[in-house]
């Protein structure tokens, strides 16, 4: 089974849509396996994002994560990456998929409302850096059977 972590971002956590996010996943056939509330640091937040560090967006960036508290979620399945970015949709919410999480609920890409890891490698170091020592719970679910060949 794939993992991947998924962030409810600060203005999906002022709209009140966190629900719709965990649930839209949850629907789809992803389990969670570690869920967690948090106000990101400037630190953590800058480890997430260092791939940007030094373009122009960067501070606006770190300063939007570490506005509000945010929820850090490990989802899994078979395919889980590809199919929590499907849900969510693209980047910019105007050119994601109609039903889409993004296309439903947002206008702009810098208030896109999720995150999800977009890779294998990426979702293990992203795990790492917002659940530390604390691993994914591995747990049968009973649907699972229905779901998953």
């Amino acid at each position: 089974m794939e993992r991947t972590l998924v962030l409810i971002k600060p203005d999906a956590m002022q709209r009140g849509l966190a629900g719709e996010v965990i649930s839209r996943l949850e629907r789809r056939g992803l389990k969670i396996v570690a869920i967690r509330l948090l106000r990101v640091t400037k630190p953590l937040a800058k480890k997430h994002y260092g791939e940007h560090e030094g373009k122009p967006f960067f501070p606006g960036l770190v300063d939007y994560i570490t506005s509000s508290p945010i929820i850090a979620a490990v989802f899994e399945g078979p395919d889980a990456i590809a199919a929590t970015r499907q849900t969510m949709g693209a980047t910019s919410p105007t050119e994601a998929a109609p039903g889409s999480i993004r296309a439903d609920f947002g206008l702009q890409k810098g208030r896109n409302l999720t995150h999800a890891s977009d890779s294998p490698a990426s979702a293990k170091r992203e795990i790492a850096l917002f659940f530390g020592d604390a691993p994914p719970v591995a747990w049968p679910r009973d649907t699972d059977r229905w779901s998953f060949e």
